[in-house]
């Protein structure tokens, strides 16, 4: 009888646990906005044009989130964008064709119209959707960010850095050109462009480029 009662106690603490949660689970995202990224490397391209990038190229990128709408923590981000300048020792995306990433540096440009608050919520989100890709921020300052989603055309820009793709890309499969890297950072809806601009000036990565007119990006959605 004993040892019954035992059983009992134990699945009912297993049945709360999983009605906690279920809830959380299932919970709807409370942040969703437009996405753009580009790299300093091809993502589509021929094998011919891979093997000479992926241990020279590709370690630097613009990534770039602008809030349509929603709040983190009662915290409302309508409208604010935030971008990271990332560069790492490797090709950002090496490990999805068997080589082994290192951590990228990131220097973050955050709203200057965001609150406090709101540039608090802003980091949290960005570090969240990036994942293990960022291992350090080595500069996070405020800035006039501009972010326009022209309909077949995305620009984003501060002082130190501009950012324009086409959302478009020609898929020729000939030479055996072919996708060989998904975005950056976790998206809900993604698709190649052409990069027209990507170019970073500033000091914070020790580091500065431009690499415009590849086929070197991504643009659709995100949530949060």
């Amino acid at each position: 009888m004993k040892a019954m009662n035992i059983k009992k106690t134990a699945f009912s603490a297993v049945a709360l646990s999983a009605l906690m949660i279920a809830p959380l689970a299932a919970r709807p995202a409370s942040v969703t906005g437009t996405y753009v990224e580009a790299r300093t490397a091809e993502v589509f391209a021929g094998a011919c044009v891979m093997n000479g990038e992926a241990a020279t190229a590709g370690r630097e990128a613009l990534v770039a989130w602008k809030v349509d709408k929603g709040q983190v923590n009662g915290v409302t981000l309508d409208g604010l964008a935030v971008v990271a300048a990332l560069a790492s020792d490797t090709n950002l995306g090496i490990h999805e064709i068997g080589g082994e990433s290192t951590p990228a540096r990131a220097a973050l440009y955050i709203d200057q119209r965001a609150t406090p608050a709101q540039r608090k919520a802003l980091v949290a989100m960005v570090k969240s959707l990036s994942g293990k890709l960022i291992g350090s921020v080595v500069q996070e300052t405020t800035a006039p960010i501009a972010f326009v989603d022209g309909g077949h055309q995305i620009d984003v820009s501060t002082d130190t850095l501009k950012l324009s793709v086409e959302k478009h890309l020609t898929h020729d499969a000939s030479c055996g050109n072919k996708q060989w890297f998904s975005p950056l950072t976790a998206v809900d809806h993604a698709e190649m462009g052409t990069t027209s601009e990507n170019e970073f000036s500033g000091p914070a990565l020790c580091t500065k480029w431009s690499d415009p007119n590849k086929r070197s990006s991504f643009f659709g959605t995100f949530s949060y």
